[in-house]
């Protein structure tokens, strides 16, 4: 079998790994042809995957990469991970997933699996999708070619994640869409999960994110009303997990990162109003999410006026630019919202991320691309007013941060086990 998978980002390139792997041959697509010389190279361009994974399946043939989209014609399977920004109205932007199903319809195959693995709103793979895929390609769907929808269940930066145990959820257009789809994870997956259609599929992603959203918006309020209190929410929180059920734990932070759970939400607020229906919940979650960078910002303000120092004119670190521990994701991430308004007031603002030795061009903050993270040792922290914890990498030295930094202001309790200075930390 012959399987092509279209964005080789994030979400695309382990998945086609794991085909490959499985013993199916994969053929990489991707616009980037940086991306598609690395692949051919047997090297990877993502931090938490190593070159080896890449280089033994090139080496066995299972694996290639290019730009060329007529060759599609060539796979049995086509599966589309691109991506599904926001535009600059928070309004879904499908565009990516349209123009790929306008580059492949011409060269489908009659009887080919198309499966689309980006995460959308309820309808976009038999609505939008179909059309465009039947428009250009003169077959139709359920007919002449088969089209489901499975949501990609990524979990990068945990080693103990693996593709192959992560149970799939896959929903077709038809019953037999739905059985094809199903036989193309089965290969690579140990659990597949079927559902009555796409439109469920697409919802299932969307519960998931959205209950995450949901429930760190919660612990994110909480943490401003018990911080006025005078209570540590960290420590409640470790105390409340310690109840065997009826109890999930969730951590705040200076704000959601990443491509879904601070994006995915909005989908289904957009397509609820199609229907009339206000989606309250998501947007006070998205409101309190929000905010977070706000609060930072204010405690950050504490900080410096503890020192008899104002925002203007201070130079201040932020710590971790990635969106989440142990990767080189900085996707929708906090801190260069942070960045951008200590920088509004004033501040001198810089950067350290092991993970992100410069930062790469992003669609919403270009003012800091080519940035580079500082260096790691006294002098160089030593010479901030202020150090802001964004993101807690476990390769960092937090017993070296707290000899070195004169103030810390910590959203990840990252502190919490350190020896500090009184006054040295404040928590936000």
């Amino acid at each position: 079998m012959k399987i092509s998978v279209i964005g080789l980002g994030y979400v695309g390139l382990p998945l086609s790994l794991q085909f490959a792997r499985s013993g199916v041959e994969v053929l990489g697509l991707d616009v980037d042809p940086e991306k598609v010389e690395w692949i051919n190279r047997g090297q990877s361009y993502i931090q938490h995957i190593e070159s080896s994974a890449v280089q033994n399946v090139v080496a066995a043939g299972r694996f290639s990469a290019t730009t060329d989209f007529k060759r599609v014609g060539e796979a049995d399977a086509v599966i589309i991970c691109v991506p599904t920004p926001l535009n600059k109205n928070r309004e879904p932007d499908i565009s990516y997933i349209l123009r790929t199903g306008e580059a492949i319809a011409p060269h489908l195959a009659r009887g080919a699996l198309v499966v689309l693995e980006s995460t959308t709103y309820p309808g976009t793979t038999e609505e939008d999708l179909r059309r465009v895929l039947e428009a250009k390609s003169g077959l139709r769907a359920g007919v002449d070619f088969h089209l489901a929808f499975s949501p990609e269940r990524e979990d990068p930066g945990n080693p103990g994640s693996k593709i192959a145990e992560i149970p799939k959820v896959v929903g077709g257009l038809t019953p037999a869409c739905l059985e094809k789809a199903s036989a193309l994870y089965r290969r690579a997956v140990k659990i597949v999960v079927p559902v009555s259609s796409c439109k469920a599929a697409e919802a299932t992603k969307l519960l998931e994110n959205i209950f995450r959203g949901v429930n760190i918006a919660l612990v994110n309020e909480l943490k401003v009303v018990y911080s006025a209190m005078g209570i540590d929410i960290w420590e409640v929180i470790d105390a409340a997990r310690t109840k065997p059920f009826g109890f999930m734990p969730f951590y705040p932070g200076p704000g959601l990162g990443g491509h879904c759970i601070p994006i995915d939400p909005f989908y289904l607020t957009w397509k609820a109003r199609e229907f009339g229906k206000p989606t309250r919940f998501i947007e006070l979650a998205g409101e309190i999410n929000t905010a977070m960078t706000n609060y930072v910002v204010g405690r950050v303000v504490e900080a410096l006026n503890s020192l008899r120092k104002s925002v203007n004119g201070s130079r201040l670190l932020l710590i971790g630019l990635a969106y989440k521990p142990d990767v080189d994701d900085v996707r929708e991430s906090p801190t260069f919202i942070l960045m951008d308004r200590l920088k509004e007031r004033g501040a001198k603002v810089a950067y350290y991320d092991p993970h992100v030795p410069v930062i790469r061009p992003t669609r919403e903050h270009g003012y800091w691309t080519g940035t580079a993270s500082v260096a790691w040792n006294a002098d160089s922290i030593s010479s901030f007013d202020a150090v802001i914890i964004c993101t807690a990498h476990r390769v960092i030295n937090y017993k070296e941060l707290a000899i070195w930094a004169r103030c810390i202001v910590d959203s990840r309790n990252a502190m919490a086990n350190v020896p500090v200075k009184p006054g040295q930390v404040w928590k936000a």
